[in-house]
């Protein structure tokens, strides 16, 4: 078993992105294919928009381990929704304020607008994210401080 960030065993926290098909995902995939080094513990789920997320998804994202959790939204390029990045930051602040009343920081929940071509911007997110999580005790440990 490894050990997780926070408990002396230097492992990167675990990061869950919510990234969409059309427009983040290739960003995404830009960033592999250019061998742009960013943290392993990243995981990514594939959505159509990010506007429809829940934010029980988010929570049950934290509760179950993960230690924060992007959303890589399209900007002003979504193909769905016109209001997709207000519907997707009340989405986000939503889930911010469920995590909070159960003793988490909010600051596990990060958003972003990613482009197709974003793939240094994708991993300086995912850096910045990971070394900002890496300073809050690890989910799970009952040691979070809002």
């Amino acid at each position: 078993m490894t050990n997780r960030a926070g408990t002396g065993g230097g492992s990167l926290p675990r990061i869950l992105v919510f990234s969409t098909n059309n427009i983040s995902d290739p960003g995404i995939d830009l960033a592999g294919s250019r061998h742009l080094h960013y943290p392993a513990t990243v995981s990514t789920i594939t959505v159509p928009c990010s506007s429809g997320i829940q934010p029980a998804w988010i929570v049950h994202a934290i509760e179950s381990g993960f230690d924060g959790v992007f959303i890589a939204t399209d900007g002003d390029e979504c193909a769905y929704l016109p209001d997709c990045n207000e519907r997707s930051a009340r989405i986000a602040a939503e889930a911010q304020e469920q995590l909070r009343s159960l003793g988490y920081p909010a600051q596990r929940v990060r958003m972003a607008a990613l482009c197709s071509v974003c793939a240094e911007p994708f991993v300086n997110h995912m850096r910045e994210f990971s070394q900002m999580l890496a300073a809050l005790a690890p989910t799970g440990t009952g040691e979070e401080a809002a």
